[in-house]
Parts: C-alpha cells; sequence; structure tokens
C-alpha cells in the first residue's frame, strides 16, 4: 500500500476535519514520500529518538499520535528539535503525520482502548460530538470491583510508573460505573460527574483538581499520560498491519518523559 492510500484509509476513519481549532492533525512534514510504499514507525510522540529509530529501520512514515509542530515555530534553526526533525525528515525522505483529537473520538482511539482495557461495557462517551462517537468513555463493570482490586488492574494492565489517585475513606467500596479518558482528561471533570461515574481514569490531574473531584464524589486516578495513549498506538499497529502493508512496528525509542525516583 502506497502512503498515500494509507492515510486516505485513516482519513475516512479518523477524519482530520474533527480536530478542535487549537490542535494540529494531519501532515506536519510530508518530504515528497505519498507513492513511496509504507514502511511505518508508530509511536505516542515523534521525537529525536524515534527518528533516529525510523533512519534506522528504513521506515518513510512516522504516524504519532501527538503533533510535532503543535504552536507555530517563529524559527527553525540548527540544534533544535523541531527543526533536526525537520532536516533529517528531508535529508533521509520519512513523512511525519499526526492524529490527535481526531483519533480520540473514533471507535478503537484512544478512549476506547483503555476501556477495552479495562473491560467496560454498556460503553459511551463521556462527552458526545459525532454519531455515536466523542470524547473519553464512560461504562459499567461487570462484576463490579472494590477500589483497590481496579486500581490494581490498572497497575498490571497500564504499568504506569505512578498511580496516583483520590483521597478515599475507604478501599473497600465497591465500584460498578467507570469513566475513562487517555492524556490530559482534567478538564472533562464536570462532564464526568454528570454520568454517575464512580471513578474516572485519565492523566495529568493538579493538586486542587484531585481535591475538586473528591469533594464531588468522583475517584480520579492518574496513570499518567504515556501509559493512558501508549496502548492506542499498539492498536493502530494491529489495524496497519491487518492492510498487508511492506512494514509497520511500534517504536521502541517512544518515550514518557516522566521519571520517579523509587
Amino acid at each position: 500500500m502506497k502512503i498515500a492510500d494509507l492515510i486516505t484509509w485513516f482519513e475516512e476513519w479518523a477524519n482530520p476535519a474533527w480536530c478542535e481549532s487549537w490542535d494540529n492533525c494531519g501532515w506536519q512534514i510530508e518530504p515528497g514520500v505519498l507513492q513511496k510504499k509504507a514502511r511505518v514507525l508508530t509511536c505516542l510522540t515523534p521525537t529525536l529518538a524515534v527518528m533516529e529509530e525510523a533512519i534506522a529501520l528504513k521506515a518513510n512514515l512516522i504516524f504519532a499520535h501527538h503533533p510535532l509542530i503543535f504552536s507555530p515555530p517563529k524559527s527553525l534553526r540548527s540544534g533544535e528539535a523541531i527543526a533536526e526533525m525537520a532536516r533529517l525528515a528531508f535529508t533521509h525522505n520519512i513523512g511525519i503525520y499526526t492524529a490527535h483529537t481526531n483519533f480520540d473520538q473514533v471507535q478503537d482511539g484512544t478512549a476506547d482502548v483503555l476501556a477495552q482495557i479495562l473491560e467496560l461495557q454498556e460503553v459511551t462517551p463521556i462527552v458526545p460530538t459525532h454519531s455515536g462517537l466523542g470524547y473519553g468513555r464512560v461504562g459499567v463493570l461487570k462484576p463490579s470491583l472494590k477500589l483497590q482490586e481496579l486500581l490494581a488492574a490498572i497497575q498490571t494492565r497500564l504499568v504506569p510508573p505512578n498511580l496516583i489517585f483520590s483521597p478515599t475513606a475507604d478501599l473497600q467500596q465497591t465500584i460498578s460505573r467507570v469513566a475513562v479518558l487517555g492524556g490530559s482528561g482534567a478538564s472533562f471533570i464536570s462532564a464526568v460527574v454528570k454520568t454517575d461515574a464512580q471513578a474516572y481514569l485519565t492523566s495529568d490531574c493538579k493538586f486542587h483538581q484531585f481535591q475538586e473531584s473528591r469533594d464531588r464524589g468522583l475517584i480520579l486516578i492518574d496513570a499518567g499520560h504515556y501509559a493512558t495513549e501508549r496502548p492506542a498506538c499498539d492498536r493502530l499497529v494491529q489495524k496497519f498491519k491487518s492492510l498487508n502493508l511492506d512494514w509497520v512496528q511500534l517504536s521502541h525509542n517512544d518515550e514518557d518523559f516522566r521519571q520517579f525516583l523509587i
């Protein structure tokens, strides 16, 4: 399959027109690779480490969830990360394409994959945007789990380096309704409360957002940005493999930009 055909297939599934106005979905760098047979390295975040991996593996497309260019740069100078990515992309004919907020909304996107990992049933979007689609997912645990069991399941299945959750008096309380949203989801707390979810799995939550959730009767669980979105990148690789591409792989050099002293 040519890269142009792969992008057409993807955009029919996750329309870039759904991208938020503040976001930057689609081509970040296209150095003239559209007619090449697709050799795809998929990642969460396009970094120099991922670019070096792509060069070594002779990939011609980095397909990322996070944009390479988010705020428009005012200049490109040698030694700066975006400038170096652009230089290497054109030197080695490697395109960089991003699916961000459009990929968050679709079936089998970031939210759906989290819901499936937790085996949620009767799943609906937290905030609907299109027919059957939207941001986040809320569903039912069958059977219900104790809070301690739910936290253990998240730790085992997502392997976050540091799992943070709201103050709670009873780890043995029964949890039957859970909301999830991969990446930075604290701004959706009010919408989650309206769904009657008892617990909300997301990331990048601030101190007072844990307080807000506790005061509103919602258990906020922060598993980190990387751990909550990386699984969807792996699912994307599986979808690409079903298209019989010449070659596709999940990056091994993708990074969690936080480290914790144990």
